[in-house]
């Protein structure tokens, strides 16, 4: 028997013989080899809703499986959170206007969590007056899993929405807005709609990312079977630790070079170009008038630093506040989100602009996933995601528009952010493209 089998089968022992130190929670350490993979051993779950989440610094992986509440409004979850207990979910770009595939907001408690910390793997049960129902959950665990096969790219179809010319002519349209002084920025979206010859696992493609993309937040979550959201972000939504608050202003990006001199070379660039630093400063004002209510002090790092990705790299100023007494972390979610940097400022008439103009709905891209627990929260921005559905990818990217944006060079930077996650299952060559089909 495994030592994870062992551990759950301890873990309903001690439910059933009310061997709980808690009344709400019951965990356990388990060894798990070193070459353990959790987005595998997702796969051969049968429970849902099922949540992943890795943090952007590595130290946290956790695999979420079956609910005992869900909560379309989060706030509602502090009445019934234990101390130890977080609720996982996430929140839609514009809960005005949700699409079919994902809700406005979604978050649960779930009954079971697979969870590491650093090198030290436990299992977790959650713990309701129905015991029963979390017997039956730790007993469809499967312990053992099969590694999935390396994920190649292969043949596709891809169709953007817009296509580049509509693109264009939405551009055109926002710069108008902009000389107008109807807003100063937007950021547009595009969807790429990818159709794969041979289907794939949402598992699968979570697991290459994570093997490319350094530096990033991973997450996935999935409601039921062939329907899943998933990737792998670079950016922080935000941070709670106690009343201690930790935000960021990304936004400024540049392409990466295989050549050292070249790559040196965008980011001095990045680092001093006017139209980049320009939009980043939007985004720092944006989020300190957005903290304001709720912080005792913000501060802001003086100058911007670069974070380097594999396929493009970006502006980032850190920000720090400390929180105002009974401050909770999901009212955040609502002060901060969307930012300036992914709907512009000011907030809404450049919502508007996209509910009007952008001929597809972003659903959960440029939300928000994470969790909150009563002394801590972390949530990050769901860019550099998909949405999957069968041999059907939908990916995003979007691009800020200011003055000085051009539609060219706006469009290679959505096909720059889309091969974060495109370039792993498709072979179509989309860096430089602008056609309709492949």
């Amino acid at each position: 028997m495994s030592e994870l089998n062992q551990v759950i089968e301890s873990l309903i022992e001690k439910i059933i013989d009310g061997q709980v130190s808690s009344e709400n929670r019951v965990s356990e350490p388990v060894n798990l080899p070193a070459d353990f993979n959790a987005t595998d051993w997702l796969q051969e779950q049968t429970l849902y809703p099922r949540f992943y989440w890795q943090s952007r610094d590595e130290r946290e992986e956790v695999v979420a499986l079956d609910q005992i509440h869900d909560f379309t409004d989060p706030i509602a979850a502090y009445a019934i959170l234990g101390e130890q207990q977080r609720v996982w979910g996430g929140k839609s770009f514009d809960s005005e206007h949700a699409n079919n595939h994902h809700q406005s907001s979604y978050f649960f408690l779930p009954k079971i969590e697979l969870m590491r910390q650093d090198d030290q793997w436990t299992l977790n049960a959650n713990l309701s007056s129905d015991f029963q129902s979390i017997i039956v959950a730790l007993k469809n665990l499967k312990a053992d899993y099969q590694l999935s096969a390396p994920l190649l790219p292969q043949a596709s179809s891809v169709h953007y929405s817009p296509q580049f010319d509509e693109w264009k002519s939405i551009l055109d349209k926002a710069l108008s807005a902009i000389e107008d002084n109807q807003f100063e920025k937007v950021v547009l979206a595009r969807e790429t709609m990818v159709e794969l010859k041979q289907p794939i696992y949402a598992s699968q493609l979570l697991k290459a990312s994570r093997e490319k993309n350094r530096n990033s937040f991973h997450f996935l979550i999935s409601l039921a079977p062939n329907d899943s959201f998933l990737g792998s972000t670079p950016e922080r939504l935000y941070c709670r630790n106690g009343d201690m608050l930790e935000t960021e202003a990304l936004a400024g990006t540049t392409g990466r070079s295989d050549d050292l001199a070249e790559d040196k070379q965008l980011a001095d660039w990045l680092l001093n170009d006017d139209k980049n630093l320009r939009e980043n400063q939007i985004v720092v004002n944006d989020i300190i008038e957005r903290l304001a209510p709720y912080a005792e002090t913000i501060d802001v790092q003086p100058e911007a630093q670069l974070i380097q990705l594999r396929r493009v790299q970006h502006l980032k100023r850190h920000i720090h506040g400390n929180l105002s007494l009974g401050v909770k972390g999901v009212q955040l979610l609502t002060a901060l989100q969307p930012t300036a940097a992914m709907a512009g400022l000011p907030r809404e008439p450049s919502l508007n602009f996209i509910r009007i103009n952008e001929p597809f709905t972003r659903g959960w891209y440029s939300g928000s996933v994470g969790y909150f627990s009563h002394n801590h929260a972390e949530f990050c921005v769901a860019i550099r995601s998909a949405v999957m559905s069968g041999n059907t990818v939908k990916l995003y990217a979007g691009a800020g528009i200011v003055l000085g944006s051009e539609a060219e060079y706006e469009w290679q930077e959505l096909n720059r952010k889309t091969a974060t996650l495109l370039n792993l299952i498709s072979d179509y060559p989309i860096e430089n493209d602008r056609c309709e089909d492949a």
